[in-house]
């Protein structure tokens, strides 16, 4: 399912960033985005029924807005991403501030590895104590992805960092749960994006993002409680012992050898 772009021609880039009432981050997060060394061919804001300036700012900064009336950020990407005309579709958040690298670096990781779908990254916390930054950033990041592997017998996706081919979300869009406000679009995304293409980590940590998950224990709880029913609403069929056995079997099929001349 997955496909480079054919040989000498240029690969194109669309990024997608649903937002709801998040005005001032998103204007910092598009001055982020104009600043790339590689432009990245159009940027779409899905706006998800804001109170606010969203998509004055948005329209503002030269981006493409997209009203999603239907509540949640997995209804909100998943339009943005049903929009997305470039080869690749890369996401983040409105309160995210990509390093002046991240597009081009999306795009040699792809370019390099034509064999992977989706590639993901880390981030660091660009607001809060100044102490509490760097550690804070890996003991949430590690324990996401931590628990999140052992449910999907793989690497999960980062929302605010990730990317993946038109090509395989053309062929996974009817099957995610974007109708569910409470799951966790990028988990839910890798539940499915998993089970045709590879995942792969782009190493540099060239996202910045915001605290504001630490921001109180009831934000944090709820995001935690999303985690879990992002990994149930997919049982049984992707019941952990389940999940890894159909992986495992894939696997063997992609290295047995060919058979040539109807032998095998």
């Amino acid at each position: 399912m997955t496909a480079a772009a054919p040989p000498g021609t240029r690969t194109t880039v669309s990024v997608v960033i649903p937002v709801k009432d998040d005005d001032t981050e998103l204007r910092r997060c598009l001055r982020a985005l104009h600043a790339q060394t590689l432009a990245p061919d159009e940027i779409i804001v899905v706006d998800n029924d804001s109170s606010d300036a969203s998509p004055d700012v948005a329209r503002a900064a030269g981006a493409r807005v997209e009203h999603c009336a239907r509540p949640g950020i997995p209804a909100a990407a998943s339009h943005g991403y049903d929009h997305a005309r470039g080869d690749l579709i890369l996401r983040l958040d409105a309160d995210c501030v990509p390093s002046p690298t991240w597009v081009a670096d999306m795009v040699a990781a792809f370019e390099r590895r034509p064999d992977v779908g989706a590639f993901t990254g880390g981030a660091r916390f660009i607001d809060g104590p100044t102490w509490l930054r760097t550690p804070l950033a890996v003991i949430y990041l590690g324990a996401y992805a931590g628990t999140t592997a052992a449910a999907l017998g793989h690497l999960p996706l980062f929302g605010s960092n990730l990317g993946m081919r038109r090509t395989l979300w053309r062929g996974i869009r009817e099957r995610v749960h974007r109708d569910d406000p409470r799951v966790h679009d990028d988990l839910d995304l890798a539940f499915h994006l998993g089970e045709y293409a590879r995942i792969r980590l782009v190493p540099a940590r060239t996202m910045g993002m915001s605290m504001r998950p630490f921001a109180s224990a009831r934000s944090f709880a709820r995001r935690s409680a999303a985690g879990w029913r992002s990994v149930l609403v997919h049982w049984p069929a992707d019941f952990p012992p389940i999940r890894w056995s159909r992986h495992a079997m894939r696997r063997m099929r992609a290295r047995a050898p060919r058979s040539r001349g109807g032998v095998s």
